[in-house]
């Protein structure tokens, strides 16, 4: 069974920056999609940004140009650089991988707060 384990969120000011990481518990190489998914209270969990085996990204319109995923294939861990944060950014911050026969894992989860 894949684990997943999030880290890196916290309390940060309006306009501050967080990078977020995704500890995996098996090499990368095996999932064909990878994702920072996002649930602010009262609302359901969205997607924020996606990275593909081949590297391709997809980033929710209210994240483009503010946050980057990346993966670092030596640790088996994925990141969500996050910069330029906004309140409206807080919410519990999940990752997520996804095998080739449509098998999903998900973290626990990493509490992101943005507030002055």
């Amino acid at each position: 069974q894949v684990q997943l384990v999030e880290s890196g969120g916290g309390l940060v000011q309006p306009g501050g920056s967080l990078r977020l990481s995704c500890a995996v518990s098996t090499n990368l190489f095996r999932f064909t999609t990878m994702g920072w998914y996002r649930q602010a209270p009262g609302k359901q969990r969205e997607l924020v940004a996606g990275i593909t085996a081949g590297g391709i990204t997809n980033y929710a319109d209210s994240v483009k140009g503010r946050f980057t995923i990346s993966t670092d294939n030596a640790k088996n861990t994925m990141y969500l650089q996050m910069n330029s944060l906004k309140p409206e950014d807080t919410a519990v911050y999940y990752c997520k991988t996804q095998n080739s026969l449509l098998f999903t894992s998900w973290g626990q989860g990493t509490q992101v707060t943005v507030s002055s």
